[in-house]
Parts: C-alpha cells; structure tokens; sequence
C-alpha cells in the first residue's frame, strides 16, 4: 500500500485512489515511475480479484532501466500538451540489477532446433535484438526478462531465422537388430487379460479411481485412509477398493439407456489405504442380464456364476497360471453366500474371486440383476521359475488328436473340480484337456442311480505328439482315466 500521514493513497501498480485521481479541475499533477515486483502484483490482484490496467503492465515486467528515461519523456510530453513548470527529480531506492550473461554456444542450434546457421549470423541477430556480447558471452538486455538461459538464445536466434525452415528428417537408428523388450511381466499380463476379455465377448471400461463414500463402504472401503483431501465432487470423495463399484455404475447407466444385456472388463489398480505400496492391479468383468453370445442356438438365459467362474479361469490360463488350483467358499460380504466362491493356489494365495453378487449390493447400485462378476489378481500369479513368459510356448502337433467321453456316477457332494483334475492327472503327457459337459442329479438320478449320487460327464482331448494313437493305446490311456477317477472321487464309470 502507498499512504500519507492521514489515510491509504492506492494499492501499488494495481489501483490509484479516488482522492489523489485526476480530474477536469486537477492542476498539479504528482508524476511517479515505478518498478514493482510482477510476481508480487501478480498474487495481489488475483487475491483482491481487480483486474487494471496498471496490473496488466506490472504483472507482466516492465523495464527497471527505463524508468529514468520514461519520467523525463513523460514530462516532456506534459509540457508540450499542457504547459506547466516540473519540479526536480526525486529517485527513492535503487534500480534493480538486471544484468546477466550466458554463453552463446554456437553450435547447440543444430543440437537444439536441427537447423544450420551460421555462427556470424547468430551473432549479428543477437546484437540486433539488443544483446550485449563480449567474446562467447551473450549480456541480456534488461527489457527481456524471459531470457533465463543459454536454452533461449538459442530460440532467439531460431525464431528470426523462421523456424519454417525446418526439414523433417528420420531418426537415425540407434542399432541394428531387434529391439530389446520394454515391457514387464506384468505389462505383458496385463495386455494379455485384455486380450482374452475382449475375446470372450466383454467390453472395456475405463472408470474414474474414485467413488462416493457410500459405494466404497459396499466393498469394504470408504475409510479415512482412502479419503481424498481435496476430492472435486462429492461422488469421488473416496479412492476405490474394488474394480466393480466402478462397472456396476456403468451397468446402472447403461441399463437405464435401455440396454439390459452387458458384458463389461476394466483393468487397473484398486486401494486398501493411501500409501503407494497399498495399490494392487486388478481384472474385473461383470455379466448383467442375459447371456446370448454364450448360447449357440441363440436363446437367452440368466447368466449365473458357473459363467463368471469359466472366464475368470480363461484369463487365469492366458496369463500363466497353474492348472491346479483350490476352490474355496469363504467369499466377501458384498458376494451371494451361497452362489460364489474364490481361487486359490492355497487358503493363503486366493487368485481370483467369482460369482454372483449380492442382491442388497445391486440394489444400492441401482442394477437390474441378475449380475455375476469375478476379480482377478494378476500380481498373484506365480511366475515360472527361470523364466520370465508368462505362457508357455506354443507346441503343436501335426497328428491327430482323439476325443473321448466318460460318464461317472459320483457321490452328490464330489466337486466337478475334483473329478476333472483326477481324469487330466492319469496322462499328463498325452491328456491335452478335459471339460465337463453334463451333469445329471436330483430325484430321476436317485431313482436310476442310488440316493446320494450324481453322474458328470467329461470330454478328454487326446493330443498325441510322436504316433499317431491306435485302440491299443486309447484303451490303455481310458483305463488309467477310470483308475484315477475312481480312486480320487470313488466314483464308477456308469452303465
């Protein structure tokens, strides 16, 4: 502020005051050139929210060396319009030093801006800009500000030189050969899983990191450990612990679009608190509605969680993960108890988790059920050892393979896991895959088959490597599959 004995007389370089102002009736006039701080004036007419002329100059710089020469030509001026007598000149403080030099590398043009120009050149338009130059040292002149290194002589001089000069020309190559890799194993798991959702009919979402409060504390989240400081709505007040809070308000708008059949993925980091190291990656997808692409005579049907746990193993498969894995119950409270569960390579090392949501959850998101999703944990997977793939090469036969189908009668309480597993474990070598494809139980089993029992069907996919197969070896292999099954189910080959 700039004030006398008896009261403020303006805000310096922003705005006068009216007492000292000019009017049709002034006839002494107070003449003052001053050189403020631009930063300065900058913070204050944002924080008192005036916009002036004399801010727009001072914001911006204005040259500390001229100010003795403008006073003495705004006098001048006065005196040549007006008339009038000037008092002395009174200087209060110093003027600023300004005064700096860099060096003026003549070669950094090329280096800098790909465009060959001469060192004289280069000289003669700095000197004509009003640089000062002793020797290889560039003096700026006061009224440049801007200038703040050797970096902007350059640009200097390639701006006068036109920059429309520049030629377009090739990188040249570093080496000759393949490039190394630059992608981490799990970059290359991640591309990978978005790979196989986009091939099993699903598409990619990609959602904000943060959610409402409420929607958090539906995935065990919403704490204060997860809370933004400075969140830019209300609705993203939270980081978010789960990928489905996100793909489950993307089905609500969707469906309220009209659009009741969805099949979305997103893939990308979920939190447990605020901490870099409490962020992991995740795959999520989400089934809503009907489930038509899955059916091959093209009729809907519900989705249920045997859909969620069929892709959560392909995309399991398609980053590296073991065959054998366990199938606990124990899912989290957002999951139906009954209709989920999650995969493990143990109680402690749980991959991925499927099933059907619960229906308290889809109704606070505003979906339309029924709904299942899995997640999935690509971080969790093992990599094999010595290697750093996360699928293993590519071994195709050139013979035929042979398929084989099995009907066992189980007990009700044997998992299709179990038996599946059992029957690929009998001829690791020669047994390429075995899918379940019937199940047949309740009263009409019973009746036909005993109280308690159940009997699956399996497909087993013979893949031979070095003959082709004749009967011989066939039965030989179906016997070791009926051997195992029943060994490990107690289950018997049905009539």
């Amino acid at each position: 502020m700039i004030s006398d004995d008896e009261e403020i007389e303006s805000i310096a370089g922003i705005m006068g005051g009216l007492r000292t102002g000019c009017t049709g009736e002034t006839s002494n006039v107070f003449l003052e050139a001053a050189v403020w701080d631009a930063i300065q004036i900058a913070k204050t007419g944002r924080a008192l929210k005036i916009n002036s002329d004399a801010r727009y100059r001072n914001e911006r710089g204005i040259d500390p060396a001229f100010n003795a020469p403008a006073i003495e030509l705004a006098t001048q001026m006065i005196l040549d319009l007006c008339g009038g007598v000037p008092s002395d000149v009174v200087t209060a403080g110093e003027v600023p030093n300004t005064d700096r030099a860099y060096k003026l590398d003549t070669d950094r043009v090329q280096s800098l801006v790909g465009m060959v120009i001469p060192a004289e050149e280069q000289r003669r338009t700095l000197e004509a800009l009003g640089f000062r130059l002793e020797g290889d040292m560039a003096h700026v002149p006061s009224w440049r500000p801007d200038v703040m290194g050797e970096a902007d002589l350059v640009e200097e001089v390639a701006r006068v030189a036109s920059l429309t000069k520049l030629e377009g020309k090739p990188l040249a190559r570093a080496a000759v050969g393949v490039p190394n890799p630059v992608l981490t194993p799990i970059q290359k798991r991640e591309n990978m899983a978005r790979r196989t959702m986009a091939a099993l009919g699903y598409n990619e979402c990609v959602t904000y990191s943060f959610i409402d409060q409420a929607s958090a504390a539906l995935f065990s989240g919403g704490d204060d450990a997860t809370m933004l400081e400075n969140p830019i709505s209300s609705e993203m007040s939270h980081m978010r612990p789960d990928l489905l809070p996100g793909l489950l308000q993307a089905a609500a708008r969707n469906q309220a679009r009209g659009f009741q059949d969805l099949a979305l993925f997103e893939v990308g980091p979920a939190f447990d608190g605020g901490e870099p190291e409490e962020s992991h990656l995740q795959v999520a997808g989400l089934l809503v509605g009907g489930a038509a692409p899955r059916d091959p005579w093209g009729s809907r049907r519900p989705v249920d969680l045997y859909d969620a746990k069929a892709d959560a193993e392909a995309v399991l498969a398609a980053i590296g993960a073991p065959a054998k894995q366990m199938i606990l119950r124990d899912a989290p409270a957002w999951w139906h108890p009954g209709r989920s569960g999650r995969v493990g390579l143990g109680p402690k090392n749980i991959l991925a988790t499927f099933g059907e949501l619960h229906p308290k959850v889809l109704d606070r998101m505003g979906v339309k059920g029924p709904a299942v999703a899995f997640t999935l944990w690509p971080e969790r997977v093992p990599f094999p050892k010595g290697t750093k793939a996360t699928r293993a090469a590519l071994a195709a036969s050139d013979l035929q393979p042979v398929e084989r189908d099995f009907a066992f009668v189980v007990d009700a309480r044997v998992e299709a896991l179990t038996l599946v597993n059992a029957a690929a474990g009998a001829d690791k070598a020669l047994i390429a895959s075995v899918r379940v494809f019937d199940e047949f139980h309740g009263e009409k089993a019973e009746a036909q088959m005993g109280a308690g029992k159940k009997s699956l069907a399996i497909s087993v996919r013979l893949q031979p490597t070095e003959k082709t197969l004749t009967d011989t070896d066939i039965e030989a292999v179906a016997a070791k599959i009926v051997a195992k099954v029943s060994k490990a189910t107690g289950g018997v080959l049905r009539s």
